[in-house]
Protein backbone atom coordinates (compact mmCIF):
# COMPACT_ATOMS: atom_id res chain seq x y z
CA UNK A 1 0.00 0.00 0.00
CA UNK A 2 2.68 2.44 1.12
CA UNK A 3 5.07 2.23 -2.03
CA UNK A 4 1.43 3.07 -4.33
CA UNK A 5 0.50 6.02 -1.84
CA UNK A 6 4.47 7.10 -2.20
CA UNK A 7 3.91 6.65 -6.06
CA UNK A 8 0.92 8.61 -6.59
CA UNK A 9 1.75 11.12 -3.89
CA UNK A 10 5.09 12.24 -6.28
CA UNK A 11 3.04 12.75 -8.95
CA UNK A 12 0.44 14.84 -7.26
CA UNK A 13 3.34 16.70 -6.39
CA UNK A 14 4.91 17.37 -9.99
CA UNK A 15 1.31 18.44 -11.02
CA UNK A 16 0.72 20.98 -8.02
CA UNK A 17 4.09 22.27 -8.80
CA UNK A 18 2.88 22.82 -12.24
CA UNK A 19 -0.38 24.33 -11.56
CA UNK A 20 1.53 26.67 -8.65
CA UNK A 21 3.62 27.83 -11.89
CA UNK A 22 1.24 28.79 -14.30
CA UNK A 23 -2.09 29.44 -11.54
CA UNK A 24 0.38 30.53 -8.01
CA UNK A 25 -1.20 28.45 -4.68
CA UNK A 26 -4.11 30.79 -4.51
CA UNK A 27 -5.76 29.60 -7.40
CA UNK A 28 -4.24 25.79 -8.28
CA UNK A 29 -7.70 23.98 -8.71
CA UNK A 30 -5.28 20.55 -6.48
CA UNK A 31 -5.48 22.46 -3.33
CA UNK A 32 -8.98 23.29 -3.67
CA UNK A 33 -10.49 20.03 -5.16
CA UNK A 34 -13.23 20.09 -1.67
CA UNK A 35 -14.31 23.41 -2.66
CA UNK A 36 -14.44 22.72 -6.49
CA UNK A 37 -16.78 19.76 -5.85
CA UNK A 38 -19.54 21.99 -3.80
CA UNK A 39 -18.76 24.27 -6.65
CA UNK A 40 -19.76 22.07 -9.09
CA UNK A 41 -22.65 20.90 -6.91
CA UNK A 42 -24.11 24.85 -6.61
CA UNK A 43 -23.89 24.67 -10.19
CA UNK A 44 -26.06 21.79 -10.60
CA UNK A 45 -28.82 22.65 -8.17
CA UNK A 46 -28.97 26.10 -9.57
CA UNK A 47 -28.98 25.14 -13.44
CA UNK A 48 -31.33 21.72 -12.04
CA UNK A 49 -33.96 24.66 -11.21
CA UNK A 50 -34.17 25.98 -14.42
CA UNK A 51 -34.11 22.53 -16.60
CA UNK A 52 -37.19 21.72 -13.55
CA UNK A 53 -39.51 24.13 -14.68
CA UNK A 54 -39.39 24.28 -18.13
CA UNK A 55 -39.10 20.26 -18.21
CA UNK A 56 -42.13 18.46 -18.70
CA UNK A 57 -42.60 15.18 -16.53
CA UNK A 58 -44.56 13.26 -18.91
CA UNK A 59 -43.64 10.05 -20.81
CA UNK A 60 -44.50 11.80 -24.06
CA UNK A 61 -43.48 15.20 -23.00
CA UNK A 62 -40.17 14.55 -21.24
CA UNK A 63 -38.09 14.29 -24.78
CA UNK A 64 -39.80 17.30 -26.50
CA UNK A 65 -39.81 19.38 -23.46
CA UNK A 66 -36.00 19.03 -23.17
CA UNK A 67 -35.71 18.73 -27.30
CA UNK A 68 -37.28 22.20 -27.02
CA UNK A 69 -34.75 23.97 -24.59
CA UNK A 70 -31.92 22.22 -26.15
CA UNK A 71 -32.79 23.62 -30.06
CA UNK A 72 -35.58 26.09 -29.57
CA UNK A 73 -34.23 28.04 -26.31
CA UNK A 74 -30.72 27.08 -27.18
CA UNK A 75 -29.63 30.63 -25.13
CA UNK A 76 -30.71 29.94 -22.11
CA UNK A 77 -32.30 26.31 -22.28
CA UNK A 78 -30.06 24.79 -23.73
CA UNK A 79 -26.90 26.26 -21.94
CA UNK A 80 -28.79 25.27 -18.80
CA UNK A 81 -29.14 21.93 -19.74
CA UNK A 82 -25.25 21.45 -21.00
CA UNK A 83 -24.01 23.58 -17.67
CA UNK A 84 -25.94 20.91 -15.42
CA UNK A 85 -24.39 18.26 -17.37
CA UNK A 86 -20.94 19.24 -17.52
CA UNK A 87 -20.99 20.22 -13.77
CA UNK A 88 -22.21 16.92 -13.21
CA UNK A 89 -19.46 15.35 -14.86
CA UNK A 90 -17.02 17.76 -12.92
CA UNK A 91 -18.83 17.25 -9.57
CA UNK A 92 -17.95 12.97 -10.39
CA UNK A 93 -14.27 13.75 -11.82
CA UNK A 94 -13.57 16.11 -8.86
CA UNK A 95 -14.97 13.77 -5.99
CA UNK A 96 -13.10 10.69 -7.63
CA UNK A 97 -9.70 13.13 -7.93
CA UNK A 98 -10.15 14.39 -4.54
CA UNK A 99 -10.69 10.58 -3.00
CA UNK A 100 -7.39 9.71 -4.62
CA UNK A 101 -5.22 12.72 -3.38
CA UNK A 102 -6.37 12.03 -0.14
CA UNK A 103 -5.79 8.31 -0.41
CA UNK A 104 -1.69 9.48 -1.42
CA UNK A 105 -1.29 11.60 1.24
CA UNK A 106 -2.87 9.19 3.64
CA UNK A 107 -5.07 11.46 5.24
CA UNK A 108 -7.82 8.33 5.85
CA UNK A 109 -6.27 7.10 8.51
CA UNK A 110 -6.44 7.51 12.37
CA UNK A 111 -8.81 10.17 13.58
CA UNK A 112 -9.39 11.05 10.03
CA UNK A 113 -11.56 7.53 9.00
CA UNK A 114 -14.73 9.66 9.53
CA UNK A 115 -14.44 11.74 6.50
CA UNK A 116 -13.23 9.10 4.22
CA UNK A 117 -16.19 6.53 5.12
CA UNK A 118 -18.54 8.94 4.65
CA UNK A 119 -17.34 10.33 1.23
CA UNK A 120 -17.87 6.75 -0.06
CA UNK A 121 -21.60 6.90 -0.17
CA UNK A 122 -21.46 9.97 -1.41
CA UNK A 123 -19.64 8.89 -4.73
CA UNK A 124 -22.47 6.45 -4.98
CA UNK A 125 -25.24 9.24 -5.10
CA UNK A 126 -23.46 11.32 -7.42
CA UNK A 127 -23.23 8.37 -9.99
CA UNK A 128 -26.85 7.35 -9.16
CA UNK A 129 -28.65 11.27 -9.54
CA UNK A 130 -26.25 11.35 -13.04
CA UNK A 131 -27.73 8.05 -14.13
CA UNK A 132 -31.12 9.03 -13.56
CA UNK A 133 -30.48 12.21 -15.18
CA UNK A 134 -30.41 10.17 -18.50
CA UNK A 135 -33.00 8.34 -17.79
CA UNK A 136 -35.58 11.38 -18.03
CA UNK A 137 -34.49 12.90 -21.42
CA UNK A 138 -35.87 10.14 -22.37
CA UNK A 139 -34.08 9.45 -25.83
CA UNK A 140 -32.10 6.38 -26.92
CA UNK A 141 -28.83 6.36 -24.72
CA UNK A 142 -31.71 6.73 -21.72
CA UNK A 143 -34.36 3.80 -22.86
CA UNK A 144 -30.56 1.62 -22.97
CA UNK A 145 -29.79 3.32 -19.76
CA UNK A 146 -32.97 2.42 -17.92
CA UNK A 147 -33.90 -1.63 -19.57
CA UNK A 148 -30.03 -2.15 -18.97
CA UNK A 149 -30.83 -0.65 -14.72
CA UNK A 150 -33.61 -2.08 -13.74
CA UNK A 151 -32.83 -5.46 -15.10
CA UNK A 152 -29.67 -5.00 -13.17
CA UNK A 153 -31.65 -3.79 -10.05
CA UNK A 154 -34.28 -6.58 -10.23
CA UNK A 155 -31.58 -9.23 -8.99
CA UNK A 156 -32.12 -7.84 -6.18
CA UNK A 157 -34.49 -10.34 -3.94
CA UNK A 158 -36.74 -7.12 -2.63
CA UNK A 159 -37.68 -5.51 -5.65
CA UNK A 160 -38.79 -9.57 -7.28
CA UNK A 161 -38.03 -8.54 -10.78
CA UNK A 162 -40.94 -5.94 -11.01
CA UNK A 163 -39.29 -2.86 -11.82
CA UNK A 164 -38.31 -3.81 -15.55
CA UNK A 165 -41.93 -4.70 -16.19
CA UNK A 166 -42.44 -0.97 -16.46
CA UNK A 167 -40.23 -0.84 -19.91
CA UNK A 168 -41.73 -3.87 -21.64
CA UNK A 169 -44.13 -1.85 -24.29
CA UNK A 170 -44.56 1.36 -24.84
CA UNK A 171 -47.51 1.41 -22.88
CA UNK A 172 -45.53 -0.18 -19.78
CA UNK A 173 -44.11 3.02 -18.75
CA UNK A 174 -46.81 5.69 -17.27
CA UNK A 175 -46.28 9.23 -16.62
CA UNK A 176 -46.91 8.55 -12.57
CA UNK A 177 -43.70 6.16 -12.72
CA UNK A 178 -42.11 8.87 -14.53
CA UNK A 179 -42.45 11.28 -11.93
CA UNK A 180 -41.33 8.89 -9.66
CA UNK A 181 -37.93 9.24 -11.13
CA UNK A 182 -37.97 12.90 -11.20
CA UNK A 183 -39.06 12.68 -7.34
CA UNK A 184 -36.11 10.11 -7.17
CA UNK A 185 -33.68 12.28 -9.36
CA UNK A 186 -34.36 15.41 -7.08
CA UNK A 187 -34.30 13.55 -4.01
CA UNK A 188 -30.82 12.17 -4.14
CA UNK A 189 -29.04 15.67 -4.46
CA UNK A 190 -31.13 16.42 -1.31
CA UNK A 191 -29.77 13.15 0.44
CA UNK A 192 -26.06 14.25 -0.97
CA UNK A 193 -26.35 17.63 0.55
CA UNK A 194 -27.14 16.07 4.35
CA UNK A 195 -24.32 13.62 3.56
CA UNK A 196 -21.71 16.61 2.60
CA UNK A 197 -22.71 18.40 5.60
CA UNK A 198 -22.07 14.97 7.96
CA UNK A 199 -18.86 14.90 5.47
CA UNK A 200 -17.28 18.26 6.74
CA UNK A 201 -18.62 17.54 10.75
CA UNK A 202 -15.48 17.06 12.27
CA UNK A 203 -13.61 19.30 10.31
CA UNK A 204 -12.90 22.72 11.65
CA UNK A 205 -13.61 26.05 9.30
CA UNK A 206 -14.24 23.33 6.04
CA UNK A 207 -13.92 25.79 2.76
CA UNK A 208 -17.00 25.15 0.91
CA UNK A 209 -15.82 27.81 -1.73
CA UNK A 210 -12.96 27.57 -4.22
CA UNK A 211 -11.06 31.04 -4.71
CA UNK A 212 -12.96 34.09 -6.96
CA UNK A 213 -10.76 33.60 -9.50
CA UNK A 214 -10.40 30.13 -9.73
CA UNK A 215 -14.38 29.72 -9.10
CA UNK A 216 -14.85 32.37 -12.39
CA UNK A 217 -12.37 30.91 -14.23
CA UNK A 218 -14.52 27.30 -14.21
CA UNK A 219 -17.81 28.86 -14.90
CA UNK A 220 -16.35 30.38 -17.87
CA UNK A 221 -14.98 27.21 -19.28
CA UNK A 222 -18.30 25.46 -18.32
CA UNK A 223 -20.22 28.46 -20.42
CA UNK A 224 -17.90 28.46 -23.39
CA UNK A 225 -17.98 24.55 -23.56
CA UNK A 226 -22.04 24.52 -23.45
CA UNK A 227 -21.68 27.01 -26.01
CA UNK A 228 -19.38 25.25 -28.18
CA UNK A 229 -20.22 21.65 -27.98
CA UNK A 230 -23.78 21.58 -26.25
CA UNK A 231 -25.22 18.46 -24.80
CA UNK A 232 -28.17 17.12 -27.17
CA UNK A 233 -29.98 14.20 -27.22
CA UNK A 234 -28.73 11.65 -29.80
CA UNK A 235 -30.65 9.34 -31.38
CA UNK A 236 -34.18 10.51 -31.13
CA UNK A 237 -36.68 9.62 -28.85
CA UNK A 238 -36.98 6.63 -26.65
CA UNK A 239 -39.16 3.45 -28.33
CA UNK A 240 -39.91 0.60 -26.25
CA UNK A 241 -41.11 -1.37 -28.87
CA UNK A 242 -37.60 -1.24 -30.47
CA UNK A 243 -34.75 -2.96 -28.89
CA UNK A 244 -31.50 -0.25 -28.71
CA UNK A 245 -28.74 -1.66 -30.74
CA UNK A 246 -26.33 0.76 -31.73
CA UNK A 247 -25.57 3.75 -28.91
CA UNK A 248 -22.92 6.30 -28.27
CA UNK A 249 -22.13 5.43 -24.80
CA UNK A 250 -20.72 7.49 -22.26
CA UNK A 251 -18.02 5.78 -20.66
CA UNK A 252 -17.56 8.94 -18.07
CA UNK A 253 -20.46 7.63 -16.04
CA UNK A 254 -21.62 4.50 -18.18
CA UNK A 255 -18.65 2.89 -18.13
CA UNK A 256 -19.63 -0.25 -15.87
CA UNK A 257 -22.82 -0.76 -18.12
CA UNK A 258 -20.79 -2.59 -20.83
CA UNK A 259 -20.54 -5.53 -17.78
CA UNK A 260 -23.88 -6.09 -17.41
CA UNK A 261 -24.47 -7.22 -20.95
CA UNK A 262 -21.51 -9.52 -20.92
CA UNK A 263 -21.57 -10.74 -16.90
CA UNK A 264 -25.12 -11.80 -14.50
CA UNK A 265 -26.21 -8.99 -12.87
CA UNK A 266 -25.45 -10.83 -9.58
CA UNK A 267 -21.35 -11.15 -10.46
CA UNK A 268 -21.70 -7.35 -11.35
CA UNK A 269 -23.55 -6.47 -8.06
CA UNK A 270 -21.01 -8.68 -6.12
CA UNK A 271 -17.53 -6.67 -8.00
CA UNK A 272 -19.54 -3.39 -7.15
CA UNK A 273 -19.72 -4.41 -3.47
CA UNK A 274 -15.96 -5.99 -3.14
CA UNK A 275 -14.99 -2.30 -4.58
CA UNK A 276 -17.27 -0.41 -2.38
CA UNK A 277 -15.82 -1.85 0.89
CA UNK A 278 -12.31 -2.57 -0.30
CA UNK A 279 -12.83 1.38 -0.04
CA UNK A 280 -14.80 1.71 3.06
CA UNK A 281 -12.31 -0.31 4.74
CA UNK A 282 -9.02 1.25 3.36
CA UNK A 283 -8.47 3.11 6.82
CA UNK A 284 -7.86 -0.12 8.38
CA UNK A 285 -6.37 -2.00 5.65
CA UNK A 286 -2.89 -0.95 6.37
CA UNK A 287 -2.00 -1.50 10.68
CA UNK A 288 -1.14 1.80 12.42
CA UNK A 289 -0.87 2.69 16.05
CA UNK A 290 -2.38 6.09 16.41
CA UNK A 291 -0.56 8.87 19.02
CA UNK A 292 -2.46 9.88 21.50
CA UNK A 293 -4.30 12.89 21.74
CA UNK A 294 -3.28 16.16 23.62
CA UNK A 295 -3.66 16.30 27.42
CA UNK A 296 -4.74 19.52 29.67
CA UNK A 297 -2.41 20.64 32.35
CA UNK A 298 -4.53 22.87 34.61
CA UNK A 299 -1.81 23.94 37.00
CA UNK A 300 -0.77 25.55 33.51
CA UNK A 301 -3.72 26.46 32.12
CA UNK A 302 -5.26 29.69 32.40
CA UNK A 303 -8.28 28.78 29.96
CA UNK A 304 -7.26 31.25 27.32
CA UNK A 305 -9.15 29.84 24.45
CA UNK A 306 -6.09 30.40 21.38
CA UNK A 307 -5.51 26.31 21.81
CA UNK A 308 -9.46 25.55 21.33
CA UNK A 309 -9.26 28.71 18.79
CA UNK A 310 -6.29 27.17 16.31
CA UNK A 311 -7.16 23.61 16.20
CA UNK A 312 -8.07 22.68 12.51
CA UNK A 313 -10.17 19.31 13.69
CA UNK A 314 -12.47 21.03 16.45
CA UNK A 315 -10.96 18.57 19.06
CA UNK A 316 -11.04 21.18 21.86
CA UNK A 317 -13.80 22.88 23.18
CA UNK A 318 -14.54 24.78 26.15
CA UNK A 319 -15.44 23.81 29.71
CA UNK A 320 -16.44 24.43 33.03
CA UNK A 321 -13.64 24.79 35.08
CA UNK A 322 -12.86 21.47 37.52
CA UNK A 323 -10.63 22.99 39.90
CA UNK A 324 -9.94 26.13 41.83
CA UNK A 325 -8.31 28.50 39.77
CA UNK A 326 -10.24 31.82 39.13
CA UNK A 327 -10.45 30.90 35.73
CA UNK A 328 -13.61 30.87 33.87
CA UNK A 329 -13.00 27.61 31.59
CA UNK A 330 -10.52 25.27 30.43
CA UNK A 331 -9.99 23.23 27.29
CA UNK A 332 -12.00 19.69 26.94
CA UNK A 333 -10.32 17.26 24.24
CA UNK A 334 -12.00 15.58 22.14
CA UNK A 335 -9.95 12.52 22.01
CA UNK A 336 -12.20 10.67 18.90
CA UNK A 337 -11.29 13.53 16.85
CA UNK A 338 -7.79 14.43 17.81
CA UNK A 339 -5.00 13.87 15.72
CA UNK A 340 -1.69 14.90 17.62
CA UNK A 341 -0.86 17.76 14.97
CA UNK A 342 0.59 19.52 18.23
CA UNK A 343 -0.56 22.43 16.60
CA UNK A 344 -2.86 24.01 19.81
CA UNK A 345 0.81 23.42 21.68
CA UNK A 346 2.06 26.09 19.63
CA UNK A 347 -0.47 28.62 20.75
CA UNK A 348 -0.46 27.82 24.08
CA UNK A 349 0.95 31.19 25.99
CA UNK A 350 3.06 28.46 28.44
CA UNK A 351 4.68 26.74 26.11
CA UNK A 352 8.19 28.79 26.52
CA UNK A 353 11.23 27.27 26.27
CA UNK A 354 11.97 30.23 28.81
CA UNK A 355 10.63 28.81 31.92
CA UNK A 356 13.49 27.58 34.08
CA UNK A 357 11.83 24.20 35.20
CA UNK A 358 13.83 21.28 35.07
CA UNK A 359 10.92 19.75 33.33
CA UNK A 360 9.40 21.58 30.51
CA UNK A 361 5.48 21.66 31.39
CA UNK A 362 2.90 23.42 29.16
CA UNK A 363 -0.86 24.00 29.73
CA UNK A 364 -1.81 21.64 26.58
CA UNK A 365 0.77 19.05 25.56
CA UNK A 366 1.47 16.09 23.31
CA UNK A 367 2.12 12.68 25.28
CA UNK A 368 4.13 10.85 22.80
CA UNK A 369 5.91 14.49 21.93
CA UNK A 370 6.15 16.60 24.67
CA UNK A 371 7.05 20.50 24.51
CA UNK A 372 10.14 19.33 26.80
CA UNK A 373 11.69 16.86 24.54
CA UNK A 374 11.01 19.43 21.78
CA UNK A 375 13.26 21.57 23.76
CA UNK A 376 15.56 19.02 24.36
CA UNK A 377 15.50 18.16 20.68
CA UNK A 378 16.79 21.68 20.36
CA UNK A 379 19.59 22.27 22.61
CA UNK A 380 20.92 18.79 21.22
CA UNK A 381 20.83 19.69 17.62
CA UNK A 382 22.61 23.29 18.80
CA UNK A 383 25.23 21.38 20.86
CA UNK A 384 26.48 19.50 17.58
CA UNK A 385 26.44 22.55 15.83
CA UNK A 386 29.78 24.60 14.01
CA UNK A 387 30.69 27.15 12.02
CA UNK A 388 30.57 30.74 11.57
CA UNK A 389 27.21 30.31 10.46
CA UNK A 390 24.75 27.81 12.22
CA UNK A 391 21.63 27.00 11.74
CA UNK A 392 18.67 24.95 13.19
CA UNK A 393 15.84 23.70 10.98
CA UNK A 394 12.43 23.28 12.38
CA UNK A 395 10.21 21.05 9.42
CA UNK A 396 7.40 19.09 9.60
CA UNK A 397 7.46 14.74 9.00
CA UNK A 398 5.03 15.30 6.13
CA UNK A 399 7.07 17.25 4.06
CA UNK A 400 10.79 17.38 3.00
CA UNK A 401 13.03 14.45 5.10
CA UNK A 402 15.31 17.14 6.92
CA UNK A 403 17.76 14.49 8.00
CA UNK A 404 18.77 13.16 4.17
CA UNK A 405 19.71 16.96 3.90
CA UNK A 406 23.79 16.44 4.55
CA UNK A 407 24.08 20.71 4.89
CA UNK A 408 27.28 21.67 6.58
CA UNK A 409 26.35 24.22 9.93
CA UNK A 410 23.09 22.78 9.94
CA UNK A 411 20.73 20.69 12.68
CA UNK A 412 17.26 19.62 11.71
CA UNK A 413 14.56 19.46 14.51
CA UNK A 414 10.95 17.48 12.89
CA UNK A 415 7.52 17.76 14.93
CA UNK A 416 3.87 16.35 13.24
CA UNK A 417 3.39 19.74 12.21
CA UNK A 418 5.45 22.94 12.12
CA UNK A 419 3.11 25.37 13.57
CA UNK A 420 3.69 23.21 17.35
CA UNK A 421 6.95 25.53 17.28
CA UNK A 422 5.92 28.06 19.72
CA UNK A 423 7.06 30.91 17.99
CA UNK A 424 9.13 31.68 21.87
CA UNK A 425 11.73 28.82 20.92
CA UNK A 426 12.76 31.13 17.57
CA UNK A 427 13.57 33.76 20.28
CA UNK A 428 14.66 31.40 22.96
CA UNK A 429 17.83 30.23 20.21
CA UNK A 430 18.40 33.61 18.95
CA UNK A 431 18.44 35.07 22.19
CA UNK A 432 20.78 32.66 23.60
CA UNK A 433 23.00 32.38 20.51
CA UNK A 434 22.35 28.77 20.35
CA UNK A 435 22.44 29.29 16.79
CA UNK A 436 23.13 31.97 14.20
CA UNK A 437 20.37 31.73 12.14
CA UNK A 438 16.69 29.86 12.26
CA UNK A 439 14.75 28.76 9.32
CA UNK A 440 11.06 26.80 8.93
CA UNK A 441 10.36 24.36 6.16
CA UNK A 442 6.90 22.49 6.33
CA UNK A 443 3.95 21.63 4.07
CA UNK A 444 3.74 23.58 0.66
CA UNK A 445 1.47 26.91 0.41
CA UNK A 446 -2.24 25.08 0.11
CA UNK A 447 -1.29 21.65 0.90
CA UNK A 448 -0.55 21.84 5.08
CA UNK A 449 -1.25 18.08 6.21
CA UNK A 450 -2.60 19.26 9.06
CA UNK A 451 -4.69 22.27 7.14
CA UNK A 452 -3.57 25.38 8.66
CA UNK A 453 -0.44 24.53 10.27
CA UNK A 454 1.82 26.87 7.44
CA UNK A 455 -1.02 29.61 7.91
CA UNK A 456 -0.73 29.98 11.00
CA UNK A 457 2.99 29.57 11.53
CA UNK A 458 3.15 32.88 9.35
CA UNK A 459 0.18 34.59 11.35
CA UNK A 460 1.85 34.13 14.21
CA UNK A 461 5.87 35.36 12.69
CA UNK A 462 3.90 38.41 11.18
CA UNK A 463 2.46 39.18 14.69
CA UNK A 464 -1.35 38.72 13.27
CA UNK A 465 -2.21 35.36 15.84
CA UNK A 466 -1.28 34.83 19.04
CA UNK A 467 1.31 33.85 20.11
CA UNK A 468 3.10 36.39 18.17
CA UNK A 469 6.97 36.69 17.67
CA UNK A 470 8.51 39.41 20.33
CA UNK A 471 9.48 42.84 18.20
CA UNK A 472 13.21 42.29 19.49
CA UNK A 473 13.96 38.69 17.45
CA UNK A 474 16.27 40.14 14.37
CA UNK A 475 14.10 39.23 11.42
CA UNK A 476 16.76 39.11 9.30
CA UNK A 477 17.83 35.79 11.11
CA UNK A 478 15.01 34.01 10.41
CA UNK A 479 14.18 32.40 6.78
CA UNK A 480 10.79 30.28 5.31
CA UNK A 481 10.45 27.96 2.81
CA UNK A 482 7.79 26.03 2.14
CA UNK A 483 8.16 22.85 0.61
CA UNK A 484 6.41 19.82 -0.88
CA UNK A 485 8.25 16.29 0.00
CA UNK A 486 9.52 16.21 -3.59
CA UNK A 487 11.25 19.69 -3.63
CA UNK A 488 14.45 18.90 -1.27
CA UNK A 489 16.64 20.20 -3.85
CA UNK A 490 14.48 23.27 -3.46
CA UNK A 491 14.49 23.61 0.19
CA UNK A 492 18.10 23.09 0.20
CA UNK A 493 19.03 25.69 -2.22
CA UNK A 494 17.16 28.03 0.05
CA UNK A 495 19.02 26.99 3.20
CA UNK A 496 22.16 27.11 1.33
CA UNK A 497 21.60 31.06 0.39
CA UNK A 498 20.61 31.81 3.89
CA UNK A 499 23.51 30.22 5.16
CA UNK A 500 25.48 32.80 2.48
CA UNK A 501 23.47 35.85 3.91
CA UNK A 502 24.32 35.05 7.83
CA UNK A 503 28.12 34.70 6.58
CA UNK A 504 27.87 38.39 5.13
CA UNK A 505 26.31 39.87 8.26
CA UNK A 506 28.88 41.83 10.54
CA UNK A 507 27.19 40.84 13.39
CA UNK A 508 26.83 37.08 13.10
CA UNK A 509 28.69 35.72 16.76
CA UNK A 510 31.48 33.09 15.56
CA UNK A 511 31.20 29.29 17.53
CA UNK A 512 33.46 30.54 20.87
CA UNK A 513 30.85 32.93 21.69
CA UNK A 514 27.51 30.42 21.79
CA UNK A 515 27.19 30.46 25.51
CA UNK A 516 27.12 33.88 25.81
CA UNK A 517 23.48 34.99 27.42
CA UNK A 518 22.58 38.73 26.18
CA UNK A 519 20.15 39.61 23.32
CA UNK A 520 20.50 40.95 19.75
CA UNK A 521 19.11 44.71 20.23
CA UNK A 522 18.44 44.85 16.60
CA UNK A 523 14.33 44.74 15.41
CA UNK A 524 14.13 43.87 12.11
CA UNK A 525 10.88 43.77 9.35
CA UNK A 526 8.06 41.09 8.34
CA UNK A 527 9.18 37.74 7.63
Amino acid sequence: MKPLQDFLRRGFNLAEAGFNKFFGPAWNPLYQLGALGFFFFWTIIASGVYVYAVFDTSVIGAYQSVDYMTNEQWYLGGVMRSLHRYASDGLVFIMMLHMLREFSYRRLYGKRWFSWITGAPILWLAYTAGISGYWLVWYKLAQYVATATTEWLDWIPVFGGTIARNLLTEGSTTDRFFTLLVFMHIAIPLIMGLLLWLHLNRISRARINPARGLGIGVFVMMLALSLVKPAVSQGGPADLNTVVSVINLDWFYLGLYPLLDHFPGDQVWFLAAILTLLVIIMPWVTPRKDPRPVVIDLDNCNGCTRCVVDCPYGALTMGPRTDDQPFEGEPVVDASQCVACGICIGACPSATPFRSAKELKTGIDLPDRTLDSLRNQTLEAAEGLSGEARIIVFGCDHAVDLHKLGLPDVAAVSMPCVAMLPPSFIDFILSRNLADGVFLTGCHKGNCYNRFGRRWMDARLAGERDPYLRARVPRERIAICWASAVQGKTLAQQITAFHERLKTMQDVPHIRRRKRRDTPKQEGGNV
